[in-house]
């Protein structure tokens, strides 16, 4: 289970999902049952039933940013770009209209070093450094730099939703709770609640905290080793405050259960493990790196999106449900025609 042929399994290209659910939570739901490797089939607006009142859902509120620019270089060609640091660019941009960050950078030759890149009458970028397929950029801009980029960015979809962006993604690809803004890919097990579900859970008992964990481009680069155990995780900005982790140390007093939404929780929430069951409270950079042989500390459920061959993320939803459980609930699911990948269907793994 540590090697990365592990990982792969075969998926028809229809089951990956090019559009979202036209309604949020009608997507379909696989339960998963870790004990006892049970599947079963439901729809996720049914998630109030299936946790209980002590139970404390923990969700990302990052905020997906329209951080890819189409503009032209000096010389007169076509450039795409992706900012690939926007929570960090965004606070040195707070302070001035300036800001540098490493970016994907796509054109048919590659930008030199002192080039400049035009955006829009507000935004341009000198490159200050060059690589293969990234650039570190120095951006100038005049105004805001959220309204700024508003203006001129575009939603930064998965390389493999093999469409253009267009306006209806600037909502379908952010959940009903983002409020922080700096993401580049959106919590997609998120996507699947409506703010009438998540009343339903409060209803219920359910307590819901919020965490942020800016995703970075970094969830979708291959693994690039034989050994999965060599690989090194990209960092990701985190922010949680003690009202959260006072939240989660209570549930767990209580045998509530912490129920992560999406892989960028269960990561935030295990590296800040205390310990003692709970959680630190805290901002940094998170690099863990979770697969099988991981030891869960906090983590007691989780929803989940289907995940990509050979990814972290399948590896993380393997060590938590168990290599072989996850092998045959992925089988199942190709098999009963679930949607995979960002704008795909849920698993809730207990």
């Amino acid at each position: 289970m540590y090697r990365i042929d592990d990982y792969d399994f075969p998926l028809p290209e229809d089951r990956i999902a090019q559009h979202p659910h036209p309604e949020r939570d009608r997507s379909r739901l696989m339960v998963l049952d870790r004990a006892t490797g049970d599947l079963a089939h439901q729809r996720f607006d049914r998630l109030p039933e299936l946790l209980r009142p002590q139970d404390v859902l923990v969700i990302n509120d990052t905020q997906v940013v329209p951080a890819r620019l189409t503009g032209r270089k000096d010389t007169g060609g076509r450039v795409e770009v992706l900012v690939l640091d926007y929570a960090g660019a965004r606070g040195q941009a707070l302070s001035g209209g300036t800001f540098v960050s490493d970016c994907l950078v796509r054109a048919s030759k590659r930008p030199r070093e002192g080039g400049r890149l035009f955006f829009g009458d507000e935004l341009e970028a000198e490159v200050i450094a060059c690589g293969d397929d990234t650039a570190t950029l120095r951006f100038r801009f005049a105004g805001d730099v959220d309204a700024v980029f508003d203006r001129w960015g575009t939603v930064p979809l998965p390389p493999y939703i093999r469409r253009p962006a267009d306006a209806c993604d600037r909502e379908s690809y952010q959940t009903v709770y983002a409020s922080e803004k700096g993401a580049v890919a959106a919590p997609t097990a998120g996507l699947h609640f409506t703010r009438s579900l998540m009343e339903a859970l409060r209803n219920k008992g359910v307590a819901i905290v919020r965490i942020t964990l800016h995703v970075g481009y970094g969830t979708f680069l291959p693994v690039r080793v034989s050994d999965i155990r060599d690989h090194r995780m990209h960092a990701e900005r985190f922010t949680v405050d003690p009202e959260a982790a006072d939240v989660v140390a209570a549930s767990r007093r209580r045998e509530g259960r912490v129920v992560a939404v999406g892989t960028t929780c269960v990561r935030t929430l295990e590296f800040l493990a205390d310990g003692k069951g709970g959680i630190r409270s805290g901002s940094g950079s998170c690099d863990l790196f979770i697969y099988p042989g991981h030891q869960f500390k906090v983590v007691d459920a989780m929803i989940t999106n289907f995940h990509l061959p050979k990814s972290t993320l399948l590896m993380l939803v393997s060590a938590f449900a168990g290599f072989d459980a996850i092998r045959t609930a992925y089988r199942e699911a190709v098999r009963e025609g679930y949607r995979f990948f960002s704008y795909g269907d849920a698993m809730f793994i207990v």
